[in-house]
């Protein structure tokens, strides 16, 4: 007879691991969410309001701790050599993406790190001086076919802005001077004071400035209007779907993960993204919550990479 409860155990249970998760359940201390950027980011952002939302679903302390570094790969590769037991997660921007295509070596393999959820997208948004003549899209093509061509600043090599220019550059064609500063704040200022023509940044960075009047926003570069800028229209809606990018976050777990800790924390993502708490964060910041399943969260990286690795190759882009 306890040989039959036994096996009967076993079989419902899964195996070893399900005993041991039921009776030790997953999490029973504190889980960290890595970030590979410094605070005060839109990334930083992100993760420090889905980490309050995730620790209520979960009954247990969610703690954000900052390693910026290298493009957020020493971030990244912090997650990628921790232990796969369900405390340590990395909440990654699009670079976990775009870097294995630009630099030349990575301390970690891509599929070091397995993909648990999507957190949210800040579409990156066109920007010129406040009193600039470009009023659109079409007005910025213009000026980049001029003998003079269109100073544009971006975050440096790699950097979302970078990949805007180079879209417009590959995709739309004219004379380009692509300036890398050393992040998208500093690329921002160059624009408010005149010494470059325009840039694109993330709508949570660009917003403040184009409320205090210093910016005027030509066009967002996602598939749909911003929700806190509903004026602004599409590269899209403009005539130039190529034009097509944003800065997104996502949850990352260690490969060898187990997959129940992957879907109770895919679970608990979902859960607080809906939280009204949550959307009264950060959709008036220009952030917008995008919960979603593992699969679909793969796929969308999918097309990241297919899409963007084709700019890459056209564009001959390459580490500084």
């Amino acid at each position: 007879m306890k040989l039959i409860i036994k096996i009967v155990c076993v079989f419902i249970c899964g195996g070893a691991f399900c005993s041991a998760f039921a009776a030790d359940p997953w999490p029973n201390h504190p889980v960290k969410f890595i970030v590979g950027f410094g605070p005060g980011g839109a990334n930083d952002l992100v993760a420090r309001v889905v980490a309050e939302a995730v620790s209520r679903e979960l009954n247990q302390a969610v703690i954000v701790e900052n390693k910026p570094g290298a493009g957020s790969m020493l971030g990244a590769d912090f997650v990628a050599k921790s232990a796969p037991d369900g405390y340590t997660f990395f909440v990654s921007a699009g670079g976990i993406v775009t870097n294995p295509m630009i630099k030349s070596s990575m301390p970690y393999k891509e599929g070091d790190l397995v993909p648990v959820g999507l957190l949210a997208i800040s579409p990156s948004v066109i920007v010129v001086s406040a009193d600039s003549k470009i009023n659109n899209l079409k007005d910025l093509l213009a000026l980049a076919k001029e003998p003079r061509g269109l100073n544009f600043s971006t975050a440096g090599t790699g950097s979302t802005p970078h990949f805007v220019a180079e879209m417009l550059k590959v995709r739309v064609g004219g004379k380009y001077e692509i300036i890398p500063y050393k992040s998208g704040s500093e690329g921002m200022v160059a624009v408010i004071s005149n010494q470059v023509d325009a840039t694109s940044e993330s709508s949570a960075v660009v917003i403040p400035q184009i409320q205090g009047g210093k910016l005027k926003a030509i066009a967002s570069t996602w598939n749909k209007r911003i929700t806190a800028l509903p004026n602004v229209p599409t590269t899209k809606e403009q005539g130039y779907p190529e034009v097509f990018i944003g800065h997104w976050a996502g949850v990352f777990a260690p490969k060898g993960t187990p997959d129940l800790i992957l879907e109770r924390m895919n679970q608990a993502i979902n859960s607080g993204l809906k939280a009204a708490s949550v959307q009264s964060r950060l959709v008036p910041q220009g952030i917008e919550p995008s919960p979603g399943s593992r699969a679909t969260f793969s796929k969308f990286l999918a097309d990241e990479k297919t899409r963007l690795g084709s700019v890459v190759k056209s564009a001959s882009m390459k580490e500084d």
